[in-house]
């Protein structure tokens, strides 16, 4: 016979006047901190008691019921009633919910205060965002929201901003899929699509930390810090219909701009408004480009311009100013940190002393009518303006007798003053090369990028020449030893006469690596000394000392240093097979005279100087031989950007130089031909990614008068 099952009976349910209930001394919860009472007791005022007390009769000796009820279950909320009660906005005799337990229970009340404490399933955090949303979309403002719940509205934007991923990457989230940190990563663009497509991509490999998904969704946007976002300004941009994606959850310098071609468009038309303003002043020409190449003002002659001295008011605000900054720091002196409203005040000062100290120099009209101006961008954003240049075309012509004034038909007339021209804005840079086809196998460098690459190891080795005077001596020896005796030898790395060697490739990053700043900042010294004229310029040498001359000889000789790749021509126009063989065996042998180094020198492999730029094979290539064979086949799989990515990653600090940048040892290199010993001067045969044949790269390069060489 089966046995019937015994059926559980709960217990009933009853108001309660406040004053009959008293808190338990068998509550498990005794620690304080951490528990807010406050905010319950607001939440109570607006919402009501959402969940009844647990309460037993409280028994006298006898064991009869008293009528007070001890709470073990409940105690936060009876303390927060009770503070209720004592604000007066709670009746001491107001009923209260209660479920009234058996005081003869054979269940320990310690027992029941410790399980209604610990049997509680906390909120999935996905649930939270999706209330939040819910109430917003009902009509509560993110502010209502925050005083509803006693949170920040940053903390709502926030829970709403999760809310708004992908669904199916919150379902994702929901079945422990992804982390919350990986989930908060995905809010920086509001792409669905997007959203999804890096999942996709990721979510099978090894790198999936939130720093790679944010880097991804914002991989072709702009960083407000950019210094074109800082010179348009990101109000200007939004204004213009622009979108700036930005992260709730971590700082974000700023947000990322989602429209990089109004950007570009923008800071064409604020270069090309300014460089009109400063045609106005009269000048022959303005050029305004986001930046220059290194070495754009050479051949170009610099006017000299006078400061024109401050007035007496000007001296005295100045003066003042300076009594008022070192009044403030004496008197912040001991101070750990400055207020906000003195550092700010400090600020001002310090631009203002400056502003008088950066006065713009005067030029003679009649200079400004043959000279211009270039207008660009410096790397924090602001304008750069440099004027004052006078191209070779527009010097005047210099009359026998001093007489600078031309005759015409008897009629003695000045020099026309050109006309001004307006401003020929060029903003964007060079146009993207594009890939070629991947295939399996190592295939010879872009000839480009060879060039591009010596024109960094010719710009090393004149700084490395110049900080060398002993060897520039030795190095212009040579060559006029060869020119006098060995008439037939080719002209080698150093051009001697001196003649400046310009780039015909370069990247971007050129005109600011380590020496070309070296190589402007030791130019402009000289600068300041070296007479005009050219018989005071003499009597200026033979005074100089002989420690001095050689610093300067190192100087001068160093802009003839040439260890450029160029493509050999046969035909007796440019260099000869023979002459780029002397040239770079010459210019290894300078590079260990002086110990270049060029990872000293501040190279190091990025996506834009040469991992963007090769094959996946030959990024594997430089990862395998920098960071090891385990690194290279983490990133074996990915395609090529995000590979080359990785790869300047994993290569930041490895030391790890492409072929062209490396020594060359002669001990493995080709033996010299019998009879080449003479002209070679024992010099080395090319390394070999200069010697492949190339045959599969030549049949793909048809155009040789373009200097744009597809990237692998």
């Amino acid at each position: 016979m089966a046995t019937a099952i015994q059926k559980i009976t709960l217990s009933s349910a009853r108001d309660i006047p406040f004053n009959k209930l008293v808190l338990s001394q068998f509550n498990v919860r005794r620690v304080k901190a951490g528990v807010s009472i406050e905010e319950l007791a607001e939440s109570i005022a607006r919402r009501g008691l959402i969940q009844s007390l647990h309460v037993r009769p409280v028994l006298d000796a006898d064991g009869a019921e008293t009528g007070m009820f001890e709470v073990p279950a409940g105690g936060r909320r009876y303390r927060a009633l009770e503070l209720l009660a004592k604000q007066k906005r709670l009746a001491k005799t107001a009923p209260v919910p209660c479920v009234v337990g058996d005081a003869n229970s054979d269940i320990l009340v310690d027992e029941v205060s410790l399980v209604e404490n610990i049997e509680r399933a906390p909120l999935h955090p996905l649930d939270q965002f999706r209330a939040f949303q819910a109430m917003r979309d009902k009509g509560m403002t993110e502010e209502a929201i925050a005083a509803a719940f006693f949170v920040g509205v940053a903390v709502v934007k926030q829970r709403l901003r999760l809310a708004s991923v992908s669904p199916a990457l919150l379902e994702i989230y929901a079945d422990d899929g992804m982390t919350l940190e990986q989930l908060m990563a995905f809010t920086v663009s509001p792409d669905h699509d997007r959203q999804q497509q890096v999942w996709d991509t990721i979510k099978d490999g090894w790198q999936k930390e939130p720093y790679h998904i944010r880097r991804m969704l914002t991989e072709t946007t702009v960083r407000a810090s950019d210094r074109r976002a800082v010179f348009v300004g990101v109000e200007t941009y939004e204004a213009a219909g622009g979108i700036v994606l930005r992260d709730l959850f971590q700082s974000d310098d700023g947000g990322w701009l989602q429209d990089p071609a109004l950007l570009d468009r923008l800071v064409a038309e604020k270069l090309k408004a300014t460089a009109d303003e400063i045609a106005g002043e009269g000048w022959k020409w303005v050029e305004a480009a986001l930046s220059f190449p290194y070495g754009h003002e050479q051949g170009l002659r610099e006017l000299v311009g006078t400061v024109a001295d401050l007035t007496e008011e000007e001296r005295a605000t100045r003066e003042a100013l300076r009594d008022e900054y070192d009044r403030l720091e004496a008197e912040y002196a001991e101070a750990d940190e400055l207020p906000d409203e003195i550092d700010a005040r400090l600020g001002e000062i310090e631009q203002a002393l400056d502003a008088f100290e950066e006065r713009p120099a005067i030029y003679d009209p009649a200079d400004i009518a043959i000279a211009g101006v270039f207008v660009s961008l410096d790397s924090d954003g602001s304008l750069s303006v440099d004027r004052g240049y006078v191209r070779p075309e527009d010097e005047r012509p210099v009359d026998p007798e001093g007489d600078d004034t031309t005759e015409t038909d008897g009629d003695t007339r000045h020099s026309a003053t050109p006309a001004v021209q307006r401003a020929v804005v060029t903003v964007g840079g060079q146009a993207a090369e594009p890939e070629d086809d991947e295939e399996d196998g190592i295939k010879p460098l872009p000839e480009r990028l060879v060039i591009e690459l010596t024109a960094h190891r010719t710009l090393a080795l004149r700084n490395a020449v110049a900080e060398h005077p002993d060897i520039a001596m030795t190095l212009l020896l040579h060559k006029l030893v060869s020119d006098t005796f060995r008439h037939t030898a080719p002209t080698g790395c150093l051009e001697a006469s001196v003649r400046h060697i310009f780039f015909s490739a370069q990247s971007e990053e050129l005109k600011d690596s380590a020496a070309a700043q070296d190589i402007a900042e030791r130019h402009a010294r000289w600068g300041d000394h070296v007479p005009a004229d050219d018989q005071a310029l003499w009597d200026w040498l033979t005074l100089l000392d002989p420690g001095t001359r050689l610093d300067l000889l190192a100087h001068c000789v160093s802009y003839g240093v040439n260890a450029l790749f160029e493509r050999p021509n046969p035909y007796g126009s440019g260099v000869s097979q023979h002459g780029l063989d002397l040239r770079l065996s010459q210019a290894d042998r300078l590079a260990r005279a002086t110990g270049l180094d060029m990872v000293a020198a501040g190279w190091r492999p990025t996506v834009g100087n040469y991992l963007g730029r090769v094959t996946k094979p030959r990024i594997l290539e430089a990862v395998r031989e920098g960071a090891g064979e385990r690194a290279a086949q983490l990133i074996d799989h990915l395609k090529k950007g995000d590979m080359a990515k990785e790869a300047e990653r994993l290569l930041a600090d490895t030391g790890w130089l492409p072929e062209p940048l490396r020594l060359f040892d002669p001990n493995d290199g080709q033996a010299v031909e019998p009879g080449a010993e003479a002209d070679a001067a024992d010099e080395a045969a090319l390394p070999d990614f200069l010697s492949d044949d190339g045959d599969e790269e030549t049949d793909e390069i048809e155009d040789e008068d373009a200097l744009t060489i597809a990237a692998e």
